[in-house]
Parts: structure tokens; C-alpha cells; sequence
């Protein structure tokens, strides 16, 4: 079975949303899961323990920055193989 994951990223009072926006995409790329990225979210697909893990790690990083942000997950129902 593996995982699915949709998340936004938002980022607050920034003038540059979209540098942030693909330092996260680019962060994400380096993790082992496929990636489809939509114009509004990102869908990941991958292990269950990655697919959390990476949403650990990108919350852990985006709290490291001390700047505001929303980030909203969404899991869809996990699929076969």
C-alpha cells in the first residue's frame, strides 16, 4: 500500500511566496516519493512511514524559519502497489 498525501504551503508576510514556495518543492524532491505538483497543492506518493516523515520534516523546517506559514494536509485513501 502506499500513501497519499495533498499539502498547501502559504507563506506569510513575504514579498517572495513563490522563492519559498519552490525551496519546498525542491526540499520534497529530495525524498523518496513521487511527486505531482498542482497549481494550487502538491500531491506525494510513497511508503507510509516516508509520507509522514517528510511531513514531520517539512513542518520542522518551515518552524525552523521563525516565519509565518500555513500548511494544510490533506490523506487520501491509500492504494494499492
Amino acid at each position: 500500500m502506499k500513501t497519499i498525501a495533498q499539502f498547501t504551503y502559504i507563506p506569510l508576510y513575504t514579498e517572495h511566496p513563490t522563492e519559498k514556495v519552490q525551496d519546498l518543492l525542491e526540499f520534497v524532491a529530495q525524498h523518496d516519493v513521487e511527486v505531482d505538483v498542482n497549481y494550487l497543492s502538491t500531491t506525494v506518493k510513497g511508503d507510509t512511514e516516508v509520507v509522514f516523515g517528510l511531513i514531520r520534516e517539512i513542518y520542522d523546517e518551515l518552524t525552523a524559519e521563525k516565519e509565518g506559514f500555513r500548511f494544510h494536509v490533506e490523506l487520501l485513501s491509500p492504494v494499492e502497489e
